[in-house]
């Protein structure tokens, strides 16, 4: 069951879930706001023609961050992002990264696939914003870009997020990350 505005504040204060920085005026009736960070990831296509799974990719990608002026996605282009809230769950709980409305009207989608907040990890969760317009779409640090829903697991989970026998690649991590999928093979 989805958390109400309500529960997620219960939770909050509990420790059950964890938001920061938290404001009320990030609630929604039954989500949470998350904002834009600043540090971005892309992949550099001047210098590199192909991905292998069983390589890593860090090389294959350009750092940078968004300028006040900010960051231009073009067609088809993936950008990795964090959002600036740090958030996390207790094994009971489970988060799902959403995108807005608002955004995915102009072809911005602000998650490939991996919108979920496994319980018993807390980090900045990261973004595979793609641009499925026709036209660049500017973005900036900071702006409202993706929502996180909150639910309850019926029991608590055996082996949360991170635990020994998992292979958990993406524990706690507060920058943006690239695929880390050769450590697979």
């Amino acid at each position: 069951m989805i958390l109400s505005d309500k529960s997620i504040k219960e939770k909050i204060n509990t420790g059950e879930i964890s938001i920061s920085p938290f404001s009320q005026d990030s609630l929604q009736p039954a989500s949470y706001d998350l904002h834009l960070d600043k540090n971005i990831m892309y992949f550099n296509t001047d210098e590199n023609n192909i991905i292998d799974v069983k390589k890593p990719v860090d090389e294959l990608m350009i750092r940078t961050q968004i300028s006040d002026s900010g960051f231009v996605i073009e067609p088809h282009q993936l950008v990795l992002a964090n959002v600036i809230e740090i958030t996390g769950v207790d094994s009971k709980h489970v988060g799902r990264l959403e995108g807005k409305s608002s955004l995915a009207r102009i072809g911005l989608i602000i998650h490939a696939t991996a919108g979920f907040l496994d319980p018993g990890n807390k980090l900045r969760l990261t973004l595979e914003m793609v641009n499925l317009s026709p036209l660049p779409i500017r973005i900036y640090a900071g702006m409202k870009i993706a929502q996180i829903a909150f639910e309850e697991l019926d029991t608590p989970c055996e082996k949360p997020y991170g635990s020994k026998s998992l292979n958990s690649k993406y524990v706690g991590d507060l920058t943006v990350q690239a695929s880390k999928i050769w450590k697979n093979f």
